[in-house]
């Protein structure tokens, strides 16, 4: 199933944590925290300003991001969880080498 956002919306996948710390311990699942930090799978067409003139996103697909812990809202499509949020919850685009070394990952 395909799925477009519309307006100023993002579709976001979580990027899923280290299951252990720096230092070897083993986080249990009860005690993890969702990640704030994920990849922006969609980007609707952007919202308009007062004029009626469209304003493009400053994101694109495929964008590795941080957001709020309470951003967005969780949907599930095809077996797969994704967030939908607005671009103004986006905190921030992550660039240089610390996105391309975990996207490598």
């Amino acid at each position: 199933m395909k799925f477009r956002p519309l307006h100023d919306r993002v579709v976001v996948k979580r990027v899923a944590e280290e299951e252990k710390t720096k230092g070897g311990i083993i986080i249990p699942d009860t005690a993890k925290e969702k990640p704030m930090e994920g990849e922006i799978v969609a980007v609707g067409p952007g919202a308009r300003d007062e004029n009626g003139k469209l304003v493009a996103l400053d994101v694109k697909a495929g964008d590795r991001i941080l957001f709020g812990k309470w951003s967005g809202t969780e949907i599930k499509l095809d077996g797969t969880e994704y967030l939908i949020m607005k671009e103004s919850d986006i905190m921030g685009i992550l660039e240089g080498s610390a996105a391309a070394s975990k996207k490598a990952a």
